[in-house]
């Protein structure tokens, strides 16, 4: 396989790998490199073009590899790096690109840096502003080894890296192509709206409205146009473009679709947070999903590692639907592992291991019928769904399964051409025509009307397109040429 052709990712699936849930190879409980390298004939299998590995740098995992030790190695619990280059080399053998998700906005106190170089990080003699913690609280900590304050835009063990400062900027290049020297196709790039903050340091001011999309209620109640999206956040996102060349970027930028402009110069694609949130809120979704269409970057998400799952978040009656208006819109679509399945959020442990609550949207993939679902053969690092009911077996051998679905909508939706416009429609329905086909999807829980067409080449549900003009409750179909 060559490098990265021009805009591989076109009308693709990219597939989200949270490494440590995926499948443990040694039965220590634990998801790993050689764990995933077993499994990437599945991804593979569903029409994927590419895989997203959730972070595997060294770490000393209070926000599980979010808090980078050691930006150029694999932490011991995922493997080696050699297990890292089998993976690599089994990926592109079987068509798969790699992606990497690299953490530029912070690193751990752990990290050497943290004492051999200060100067990287943003210090106070005390807390120099207002601004809050992602995840509740300031976002200034003491230091009790220098008595001084440093900056954390998330937890106090994640400490913010100052790009504004040259040598930062050097070696955060160097092990982005550290990277790309093994192989990797891209990356994802974590929390690209805090990377650049005010450098002055000022009081964000008091919010004046709900904020657009969904943050900690303490957070909330600021308006943060001095704690991130700085206005010249567009020089640290170039340096990240000069390092990478024409690899892959994506990135989490947490704004809405109107402040991304700056990020959409240097990057290939952000994720298009207000519609994931619209969930199954059908006048919100309509008004975002035009938004988002108008950026011609936004990449889809059905869910990820930080935000409930699909399937809980949008509810059985209309997950097969929500599914196929996902999958059938334009561009790249992002699937979290297990949303093929249709899995629900998964048992939380007590006490949990995530201080944000996350744990129950990470739990460990359910393969088969068998103990802890063929995750691991020793005891999982968190609970698995007992009994795994939802399971990639028991899927593969019914036509019916959301699993069967998700394939056939990855297959279509190559086909599906560049046009997509967002047509008139009744309450509850979204149709979208795309060049010569129609997506009808109705969440609400009367049957509607929608456009005749000539052939029906995709049900959510069967019978969904047996009345010609007319799309049923919480269904969907995808047609071909309106009559």
């Amino acid at each position: 396989m060559g490098r990265v052709p021009l805009m591989w990712w076109k009308d693709e699936l990219v597939y989200q790998v949270y490494v440590r849930s995926f499948q443990d190879s040694d039965g220590d409980g634990v998801g790993d490199l050689r764990g995933v390298t077993s499994r990437l004939e599945h991804i593979a299998g569903l029409g994927a073009a590419a895989v997203w590995l959730s972070p595997i740098y060294r770490s000393p995992n209070a926000d599980f590899g979010y808090d980078v030790s050691d930006f150029v190695a694999v932490d011991p619990s995922l493997g080696k790096l050699e297990d890292f280059d089998e993976l690599i080399s089994a990926a592109h053998g079987l068509g798969l690109r790699v992606l990497l998700d690299f953490v530029p906005c912070h690193s751990s106190i752990e990290h050497p840096w943290f004492r051999e170089r200060p100067d990287f990080y943003v210090w106070s003699d005390a807390p120099a502003n207002n601004w809050r913690a992602s995840f509740g609280g300031s976002a200034w900590e003491r230091d009790s080894v220098t008595e001084r304050y440093y900056l954390h835009s998330f937890y106090p063990e994640q400490a913010d890296l100052n790009w504004r400062h040259p040598d930062v900027r050097a070696a955060m290049s160097e092990a982005l192509r550290f990277w790309l020297a093994r192989g990797v196709d891209g990356f994802r790039l974590d929390a690209l709206d805090r990377l650049l903050k005010d450098p002055e340091l000022r009081d964000d001011p008091p919010a004046t409205a709900p904020p657009p999309l969904p943050i900690d209620a303490d957070d909330a109640r600021l308006l943060h146009i001095h704690s991130r999206n700085a206005p010249d956040i567009g020089t640290a996102l170039q340096t990240i473009r000069d390092a990478v060349g024409d690899a892959f970027l994506t990135g989490e930028v947490y704004l809405p679709v109107l402040d991304l402009a700056p990020y959409l110069d240097s990057l290939d694609m952000v994720f298009a947070f207000e519609v994931m949130h619209s969930n199954a809120d059908v006048q919100r979704l309509r008004m975002s999903i035009a938004a988002s269409l108008g950026t011609g970057k936004q990449g889809w998400v059905l869910s990820n590692h930080d935000f409930r799952r699909f399937a809980s978040r949008i509810g059985e009656q209309d997950l097969r639907a929500a599914t196929v208006l996902t999958l059938s819109l334009p561009g790249t679509a992002f699937l979290f592992q297990g949303d093929e399945l249709g899995l629900p959020d998964g048992p939380a442990p007590d006490p949990p291991l995530d201080r944000n609550g996350r744990d129950a949207f990470r739990s460990p993939m359910p393969w088969d019928r068998s103990t802890h679902g063929g995750f691991t053969t020793g005891t999982p690092w968190l609970p698995t769904f007992d009994p795994p009911t939802c399971n990639v077996a028991d899927q593969e051998q019914d036509p019916s399964s959301e699993l069967a679905l998700v394939r056939r909508l990855i297959s279509l939706r190559r086909g599906l051409g560049d046009q997509a416009q967002l047509l008139p429609s009744e309450p509850d329905t979204i149709v979208l025509a795309r060049g010569s086909h129609v997506v009808a999807v109705n969440l609400g829980d009367a049957p509607r009307s929608a456009p005749v067409v000539e052939q029906i080449v995709l049900e959510a549900r069967p019978g969904d397109g047996e009345e010609r003009g007319v799309v049923p409750a919480h269904g969907a179909w995808i047609g071909t040429n309106i009559r």
